[in-house]
This record gives C-alpha cells, structure tokens and sequence, in this order.
C-alpha cells in the first residue's frame, strides 16, 4: 500500500476517549469487546485506559499524566527555540564584533 493509498489517522476527543475508558471500567466487558463496538483498536484502547489509571495515580512509578506530557512536550519546543535563538544571537555577536574591528 504506497503512502498515497492510506488513511488517514483518525482523531478522538477527549470526551470519546473518557466514556471508552468508562465503558471499560464499568460494564465488565473486556476491552477487546469495547474496542470491537467502537471500531477502534484494542491496542488504542488499552492505551487510553492505562493512561487514564495514570491520570488518577494509579499508573507505575515514573509514569507521566497526560498534563505532564502536554507541558513537557511544550518545554521541549520552548528549549528548541530558546537555542536556536541563542545560536543566532551568537552568530550575530561574532558578525557585530568583526564589523566594529
């Protein structure tokens, strides 16, 4: 299948993931069986169910909430730019400081 040819991924609210994970928790069925009637797979949904037993602290040690992710990855972005800026600022100074010569 060329890259062309495969779908799209497809996206899911927050509020879709919430009440997948609640029909897990609450109605005895496996989350195989949710994920069938869902269409979705049962990996993504095994998924967002340990996320969600994360989210309540009751994932394993060291394991990040999904608002710990959110700001990480934001401070990854912010310290990708903070350095290319630096690197320009740099950059800059060395071009100032042999024009000024």
């Amino acid at each position: 299948m060329s890259t062309m040819e495969r779908k799209k991924r497809r996206t899911f609210t927050p509020e879709f993931k919430a009440e997948a994970v609640r029909l897990v928790r609450e109605t005895g069925k496996s989350v195989t069986a949710v994920a069938q009637d869902l269409g979705i797979w049962r990996t993504v949904l095994d998924k967002w169910v340990k996320q969600a037993k994360t989210d309540q602290g009751g994932g394993p040690p060291g394991a990040l909430t999904t608002d710990e992710k959110l700001e990480l990855t934001r401070l990854r972005k912010e310290n990708r730019e903070l350095r290319m800026e630096r690197e320009l600022l740099k950059k800059w100074a060395a071009f100032f400081a042999k024009e000024s010569q």
